[in-house]
C-alpha cells in the first residue's frame, strides 16, 4: 500500500487519476456520498473484482483502513493507493497504522522549482557531503516576498486576476476548510473561535509555540488553543519544526516551532490582504523564513532516506533557525531576509558547528544573488539555490 498525503487542493486527486500506472486502476473517492455510504457498509465492494484500487480522501471513512488491511493480509497481490487531506496517523479516529504494509508519502505545495519544469537542486545532497558551492552570482527575477505572499498551492499560478483574485481564492479556501473538511475531522462549537485561533497562530509564524499566550489573546481555554492546533497538524495546514538537542528524549520536551503548510496561507491569515509594503510589515523575515522552509522539506523529502528538519537553540537564546539531520550528517542553515550576507548573521552557525562536529557544512540563506564563502564550512547562499542547479558545482 502507498498512503499519499497533503493539503486540500495540492493536487494529489490529479495526480492518481494521471500518473502512470496508477491512472489504470480502479478510482474511488469518499468525495462522493454513495461511495462514502458504501465505504461504511461493505468496503469490500469498493475493490470487487479488481486487485488494483485507488481511494481518495479515505480520512473521511477512519474504519476502511482496517478492511484494507484485512483485504491485503488476505491477498498478496492486491495494492491499494489511499490518498487524504489529513495525516491518517494523527487521527484519533484511525486505530489502524497499516505497520509493515504501507509506505507514507506527503504530497507538498509546488516549488518554484517545479513550476519552472526545473530538475530538483541537489545542493542539500552536496551540503550533507561537506561540498561547499563556489562563490559566485545567481540573478534572480522573483520577489521572494512576492512569491511568498501569494503563495505555492498550483491553482495560484495560473490565477490572472491579481492580488484581488489571490485574496479571493485563499479566502474560499479557508471558508471551505472550516465549513467542510474541518467539520469531517471533529466538532467545533465555534468555527469563530477557530478562524481566530488561525490567525493568531499565523502572526506567531517562525515563532515558539505558545498555547497559553495564543488562548489568553483569543479569549479560548487553553485546551481548546491545543486542539485546535493539533486539527490544523491533522489537516497538514500546520507545520510544527521540533527542537534538536544531543538527547532525543529531550527534544520531545521542548516547544516546537510554528509553521504553515504554505506561507500564502499564513500571509492571508496574517491579514496581509495586498503584497504591496509587505516587506516593511514586522511579519516579512516569518514569510521569508516559512518559504524558505517550504522548499527544504521538499528537498530533504527527496534524499534517500529523507531528511528531518529541526531548530536550534541555546538557554542564552543563540539558535539557529533550521537544522537537516539525515542519519549522523548535520547541516545548520540561518535564514535571514537581508540583500547583503554580513558576518554577524553566522554567529550561531559557528557555535552549533562548534558544538556538533558531525555538522558538515553551516548555510546562511539570503534574499541577494552572491553566493559568499564567510567560512570554511559556511557560506552565503541566494534563497533560489533551493530553485535551481545553476551556480551549485562544488568547489571541491
Amino acid at each position: 500500500m502507498v498512503v499519499v498525503t497533503g493539503p486540500r487542493q495540492v493536487g494529489k486527486s490529479t495526480l492518481l487519476q494521471h500518473a502512470e500506472p496508477v491512472c489504470k486502476w480502479r478510482y474511488q473517492t469518499l468525495d462522493e456520498m454513495d461511495v462514502q455510504e458504501q465505504a461504511q457498509r461493505d468496503p469490500m465492494a469498493l475493490w470487487a473484482g479488481v486487485n488494483q484500487v485507488v481511494i481518495d480522501e479515505a480520512q473521511r471513512v477512519p474504519s476502511l483502513l482496517l478492511a484494507v488491511k484485512r483485504a491485503v493480509d488476505q491477498d498478496r497481490k492486491r495494492r491499494f493507493v489511499l490518498s487524504g487531506s489529513a495525516n491518517l496517523l494523527l487521527m484519533q479516529q484511525v486505530s489502524e497504522s497499516l505497520a509493515g504494509r504501507a509506505v507514507y508519502l506527503s504530497l507538498r505545495t509546488l516549488t518554484l522549482g517545479e513550476w519552472a519544469e526545473q530538475k530538483a537542486p541537489s545542493i542539500l545532497s552536496s551540503l550533507l557531503a561537506g561540498e561547499i558551492p563556489y562563490e559566485g552570482s545567481t540573478p534572480s527575477v522573483i520577489d521572494p516576498l512576492s512569491a511568498a505572499w501569494r503563495g505555492f498551492m498550483p491553482t495560484l499560478f495560473w490565477l490572472s486576476d491579481g492580488e484581488e483574485g489571490v485574496v479571493d481564492w485563499w479566502h474560499g479556501y479557508v471558508s471551505t476548510y472550516l465549513e467542510r473538511d474541518l467539520r469531517s475531522l471533529s466538532q467545533i462549537s465555534s468555527l469563530t473561535d477557530f478562524r481566530r485561533v488561525m490567525a493568531l497562530a499565523a502572526l506567531r509564524t517562525g515563532q515558539l509555540v505558545n498555547q497559553t499566550e495564543i488562548a489568553r489573546d483569543s479569549g479560548v481555554s487553553q485546551p481548546t488553543v491545543h486542539r485546535y492546533l493539533n486539527l490544523l497538524e491533522i489537516s497538514m495546514l500546520l507545520d510544527r519544526v521540533p527542537a534538536f538537542t544531543s538527547s532525543k528524549t529531550t527534544r520531545l520536551l521542548k516547544s516546537p516551532k510554528l509553521y504553515w503548510a504554505d506561507p500564502g496561507l499564513a500571509a492571508f491569515l496574517m491579514g496581509h490582504y495586498t503584497r504591496v509594503g509587505i516587506k516593511d510589515e514586522r511579519e516579512a523575515g516569518a514569510l521569508f523564513e516559512n518559504l524558505i522552509l517550504l522548499h527544504l522539506r521538499s528537498l530533504s523529502d527527496l534524499l534517500t532516506p529523507p531528511g528531518r528538519i529541526h531548530y536550534w537553540r541555546t538557554v542564552s537564546g543563540t539558535e539557529v533557525d533550521f537544522v537537516l539531520e539525515q542519519g549522523r550528517r548535520l547541516v545548520a542553515i540561518e535564514v535571514k531576509l537581508t540583500a547583503t550576507p554580513h558576518y554577524r548573521d553566522i554567529v550561531g552557525l559557528n557555535k552549533f558547528m562548534k558544538e556538533y562536529n558531525r555538522c558538515k557544512a553551516g548555510v546562511l540563506i539570503y534574499a541577494g544573488n552572491e553566493t559568499v564563502q564567510l567560512g570554511e564550512q559556511i557560506v552565503a547562499l541566494p534563497w533560489q539555490a533551493l530553485t535551481q542547479d545553476s551556480a551549485m558545482l562544488p568547489s571541491g
